[in-house]
């Protein structure tokens, strides 16, 4: 068996996600060597999420590159509507929020990471391995000193003064790591499968559909839908128990328009589970080692918001440490702080994810069935609609802290 090729880098990135992408793009920007790699060949997956928040949209602009990203097709939703029994129900409003652009972007993820990977591409010290899986930590008595990966070329021994792991919640680095996480628990999973959108559709659908007890939400790309059924936890055996005709005359029950585009689904092969985890590290880092995204705290999909707390991890990431990682070696004290400054957010979301779960979502009641959704408590939400919408869009559209790039930046290549 040939030796593994050695690479030295300052960074080594794992995960070509949103997290690990945007980081890399701005280490690389600040002059920081950085190596980011990415198991898969592209970055096509169904089950991503593709809601790009107002801070997410804030970045792009702080870059430069907000007017050229909105030129790859997209929607705008500057306000989030519900369909609840049938009756559309306006949800958060964010064009009060103090952004450049007052909406959330609905585009593809894999548009979004090609376009993030095309810019990080303009810096030398940027470079991007697919089909590139991390398979080990490399360590020097307490200090992680790099990575194993195996590649189309071959194995890499790749040799960092810092590596990070953004691999997503099944993070095998982590794993290898032995940080202790601590597991909160969702008492919900999520279906994910396509819909042909049909010409007799209207425009404009909510992103969320609450009747008879279910829950759907539609992510409208253009000539089909994306959608996702909530379900409760570990309950995916007995829809498949009932069979596919009762599994299509759920979707319909819930949004009659797709009587006719259900009958596209024809087997559970296209029906994909989302197990939904909801945890975090008590500890983010070890010597040479630090992990963020939903490598370091996995979030519910209420909200979609765990994309945008992902980009915001990468940016605080960079503004602390790219500085450091030009000159010299990165301390644990270092690494501390993007966990002291990321944590707070993170235990922030979940808590209100958590409280959705249990309090407004609940899969055990029914969605849409409990407490807050009787009669006196729409009376009074109501009364509080227009200030709860602009607090709701504070939290979905920016989050509870929110970055601005501060990272340093370099001449791109010529």
């Amino acid at each position: 068996m040939s030796e593994p090729v050695v690479l030295q880098t300052r960074c080594c990135i794992v995960g070509g996600g949103p997290a690990g992408i945007v980081l890399g793009c701005l280490l690389a920007r600040a002059g920081v060597p950085v190596i980011v790699l990415e198991k898969h060949a592209d970055f096509f997956r169904d089950f991503r999420g593709d809601t790009i928040h107002p801070s997410t949209l804030q970045n792009l602009y702080e870059l430069g590159l907000l007017e050229q990203f909105l030129k790859i097709p997209h929607q705008e939703f500057s306000q989030l509507m519900l369909d609840l029994n049938g009756k559309q129900v306006r949800g958060p409003d964010l064009r009060h929020l103090p952004t450049k652009c007052k909406f959330v972007a609905l585009a593809p993820q894999w548009d979004f990471l090609n376009f993030m990977t095309s810019y990080g591409r303009q810096f030398s010290e940027f470079q991007l391995h697919m089909q590139t899986c991390a398979t080990k930590l490399l360590r020097e008595e307490e200090r992680v000193t790099g990575v194993l990966a195996s590649s189309p070329q071959g194995e890499l021994n790749i040799q960092a003064d810092l590596v990070i792991a953004a691999d997503g919640r099944h993070s095998e680095l982590r794993i290898q790591s032995g940080l202790p996480l601590l597991e909160l628990g969702a008492p919900i999973d999520v279906l994910w499968y396509r819909l042909p959108r049909e010409l007799h559709q209207e425009n404009e659908f909510a992103l969320g559909h609450l009747a008879h007890g279910q829950m759907l939400v539609t992510i409208d790309r253009g000539d089909y839908f994306q959608c996702a059924t909530v379900i409760a936890k570990g309950g995916y055996q007995q829809i498949q128990e009932r069979g596919l005709p009762a599994f299509r005359e759920d979707i319909t029950r819930i949004i009659p328009q797709f009587q006719s585009a259900v009958q596209t689904l024809q087997s559970w092969d296209q029906v994909k589970l989302l197990t939904v985890q909801m945890n975090r590290l008590k500890q983010w880092f070890l010597p040479g080692f630090l992990c963020i995204g939903d490598a370091a705290h996995a979030m519910s999909p209420v909200g979609g918001v765990g994309v945008n707390i992902a980009i915001q991890d990468a940016v605080a990431t960079a503004n602390l440490l790219a500085g450091k990682l030009q000159i010299g070696p990165i301390t644990p004290e270092d690494l501390a702080t993007v966990q002291h400054r990321r944590e707070w957010p993170a235990k922030m979301t979940q808590k209100i994810q958590a409280f959705a779960h249990h309090r407004l979502f609940d899969p055990r009641r029914g969605f849409g069935k409990t407490a807050i959704f009787s009669r006196p408590s729409r009376i009074i939400l109501g009364l509080l609609a227009p200030l709860l919408r602009r607090l709701l869009a504070r939290v979905v559209g920016i989050g509870f802290r929110p970055e601005h790039v501060c990272s340093p930046e370099q001449k791109k290549v010529s």
